[in-house]
């Protein structure tokens, strides 16, 4: 354990010192931003979202920035701001937002469980239009299916967890 090349304290005359010839260092520039690549193509662009048992079939087209879902626009359906922003996450996230309508055709469960729904389709649709949007999208969970559902019902049980009153006699 004696040896010098594991010893963690190294000798002055080892380390090399500051007043020996100065290097020229050059200016660090600030990283370039990542150069986005073009769309691919004009469109449509589709994707499909999920969440909980809601389908959402979404279609992008190069436009103002137009949602229409189940032919009707998105204040319509979404009454709250909360839903109608996590339905348009991904667009406002990549700042694509006033380039591209989308047609949505949406089925099943609620308002919360559609609006996850739109969010991962329209994801998946502006990949497909932009791949160099990839890393940014799946770091912050745009690309991810949330897999929460609802629980099954057991026999012999209530519901899935709550059990019928238990009676002593």
């Amino acid at each position: 354990m004696g040896d010098s090349e594991n010893n963690i304290h190294e000798t002055p005359e080892a380390v090399p010192s500051e007043s020996a010839e100065p290097q020229a260092e050059a200016p660090q520039a600030a990283p370039a931003p990542e150069p986005m690549a073009a769309p691919v193509g004009s469109g449509p662009f589709y994707g499909t979202g999920r969440r909980k048992t809601s389908v959402a079939r979404v279609y992008l087209r190069p436009g103002s920035g137009r949602l229409r879902i189940n032919g009707r626009a998105l204040e319509e359906v979404f009454t709250s701001p909360q839903w109608r922003e996590h339905a348009r996450g991904a667009l406002v996230f990549t700042g694509v937002a006033d380039q591209y309508d989308a047609e949505i055709s949406v089925k099943g469960g609620g308002l919360s469980g559609q609006s996850g729904a739109i969010r991962l389709g329209v994801a998946r649709a502006l990949l497909l239009a932009n791949p160099a949007l990839r890393p940014r999208l799946r770091q912050n969970g745009y690309l991810t299916r949330d897999p929460r559902m609802k629980e099954r019902k057991k026999y012999g049980q209530k519901g899935a967890r709550k059990r019928f009153q238990w009676t002593k006699r």
